[in-house]
């Protein structure tokens, strides 16, 4: 790992994911155990070309980059997308992640047509109300609808992906339906799903969703909810081997 000097509001991580660690401003937005799950979610291979929407710090894409051959990692806010170009240079993975500034709502302009096998994206989660954009702060504006709605990212995942290539993302379960609905009117069927629970016998408040490019409809595979913690209010084993803690 190169050495890799802090800003004013920078923070040094550590990914516990083969030595990485990953540069993050606390006046932006953090990633959280969701882009976490997201990156193990996934079954990836080495040939594949892997497209990371709104990859904020690179953080999906430092957990990928291994299992695959290249991640494009594509960033709207500039002050993110150049702490993702810094990490991926501290990390020395400049081989197999590449990192671009700009709007996926624009993706024409960003890749060519159908050239890539998986998009992982870890979109905002919440529609905004009538006039309730000026009253988010930075933060709050990452996990609203402001840039881009459900749409746009199914839009532009279709748009990068080839027919047979997969579409993985984390959102809410009451979202659900407008997924599946969206995931249709692009031509995707999903194939796998996965439930996110905060403690046992709690409602989830997270789902994992695999969705392919031309599938035949039906034969979603549901598997068993993901615990984050025990009764205790640790992780649980599966989180922790996530982590690498086990």
């Amino acid at each position: 790992m190169r050495e890799m000097p802090l800003r004013a509001q920078e923070r040094l991580d550590d990914l516990m994911h083969r030595g990485r660690h990953i540069i993050q401003n606390t006046e932006e937005f953090c990633f959280s155990l969701d882009a976490v799950l997201l990156a193990h979610f996934p079954r990836l291979h080495q040939r594949q070309r892997v497209l990371d929407l709104g990859t904020g710090t690179g953080v999906i894409p430092l957990l990928i980059a291994e299992q695959v051959a290249e991640v494009v990692a594509v960033e709207l806010n500039p002050v993110l997308a150049e702490l993702a170009t810094r990490n991926v240079y501290m990390n020395e993975l400049e081989h197999c992640i590449k990192v671009q500034q700009g709007d996926y709502r624009h993706i024409e302009t960003m890749c060519a047509r159908e050239s890539f096998d998986w998009v992982l994206v870890n979109p905002p989660y919440r529609p905004v109300a009538q006039g309730q954009v000026n009253q988010l702060s930075g933060v709050a504006r990452a996990r609203h609808e402001v840039t881009a709605t459900l749409a746009d990212v199914v839009r532009a995942a279709r748009y990068a992906l080839r027919f047979g290539g997969r579409l993985a993302m984390v959102h809410l379960p009451e979202r659900l339906a407008e997924i599946i609905e969206a995931l249709h009117a692009w031509q995707m069927e999903p194939k796998k799903l996965q439930f996110v629970q905060p403690r046992d016998g709690k409602a989830p408040n997270l789902l994992l969703l695999e969705a392919v490019v031309g599938g035949a409809p039906g034969g979603l595979q549901v598997s068993p909810p993901l615990i984050v913690h025990d009764a205790a209010g640790s992780y649980t084993p599966q989180i922790k081997q996530i982590y690498g803690e086990d």
